[in-house]
């Protein structure tokens, strides 16, 4: 187990290395000037280009390694920058830095992807096994339905229905924004949906498979009841499908969901990587996306220690 998790965390720079390159090099070849400001004057030329050079934009190169030194503290370690772990100005929103506009959007984001991915556990799991214990019933096919809407109609369609029936119809939710309690319960329901949906087919074609194996058959004999029979002995087992699903899918709600945010109107760091894509800041769009690749791989990691502790049967190495 501490292997896995050392070879896992020595394998993360070079992950994160190969994700920084990829990513700026695509944010780099969009055309645009991020200094530009179409709803004011342009700056003179000579302004324009000392700003250039005082941001490093005016090299590949050069920006790429001034970058990459202050993300990873390389340049503070070496006495040439004053703080570790700096992902620079932001160079659409004056007077904030990139690590401030995270610290700010970070915790919307978390907040609002663990309580749709609990929503989605409790929704998938739920009809994953009511499904399986009754299949081809009237609530297997309402789960099957259920799930098949959540597959297939987009984050935003569900959202403005929402929005239409129980804001601006009923008013019982607030249109949008961010605040107490109740402006988290639509956006996270339906940020859960395509996950619950992805968690109930999986709980029910595990369960359904587990059913017919003979530990089940041989605790049925014994005079278990069917309730332990199912959630003690088969879901233990059909969940490890779903466990593995869990890793990436906790990583992208707990991120967030850049169409449920943009609906909603919530300040997460979803809202503001779409706005560092359309303005090409380039400091934004490298640390949005450094955390969420440092995320995902933290996640996986998080499931893999989890498979082991499911079922000890399972090697890791």
């Amino acid at each position: 187990m501490a292997g896995l998790i050392v070879r896992r965390l020595a394998q993360l720079p070079l992950i994160l290395l190969v994700v920084y390159t990829i990513a700026f090099t695509l944010a780099w070849l969009v055309p645009g000037n991020p200094l530009e400001n179409p709803e004011g004057r342009r700056p003179s030329d000579e302004v324009m280009q000392a700003m250039l050079e005082q941001y490093r934009l005016d090299s590949y190169w050069g920006f790429y390694w001034d970058y990459l030194g202050k993300a990873t503290s390389a340049s503070w370690a070496f006495g040439d920058h004053d703080r570790p772990f700096d992902l620079g100005p932001s160079l659409k929103h004056e007077n904030w830095t990139v690590n401030e506009i995270l610290a700010a959007g970070l915790p919307v984001s978390i907040s609002l992807g663990l309580t749709a991915m609990l929503v989605a556990c409790v929704i998938g799991l739920t009809a994953g096994v009511i499904g399986a214990v009754r299949p081809g019933s009237l609530a297997d096919l309402a789960t099957l339905l259920v799930a098949l809407v959540g597959i297939s109609l987009p984050t935003f369609v569900i959202g403005t229905v929402l929005l239409v029936v129980f804001s601006v119809q009923m008013k019982i939710f607030p249109v949008g924004g961010w605040g107490g309690f109740s402006h988290l319960v639509l956006p996270a329901i339906t940020l859960s949906l395509p996950f619950a949906a992805y968690i109930a087919r999986l709980t029910r074609f595990g369960m359904i498979e587990q059913l017919e194996e003979d530990y089940v058959r041989t605790a049925r004999a014994k005079g278990l009841p069917e309730y332990k029979v199912v959630l003690k002995h088969a879901l233990k087992n059909a969940f490890l499908p779903v466990l593995s699903y869990l890793g990436p899918a906790a990583a992208i709600a707990l991120t967030g969901s850049f169409v449920v945010e943009k609906v909603f109107a919530v300040p997460g760091i979803g809202t503001h990587f779409v706005d560092a894509v359309l303005s090409k800041d380039l400091t934004l769009i490298m640390g949005v996306v450094l955390t969420y690749a440092t995320m995902l791989i933290i996640f996986n990691l998080v499931v893999d220690v989890m498979y082991r502790w499911v079922d000890p049967r399972i090697s890791l190495g």
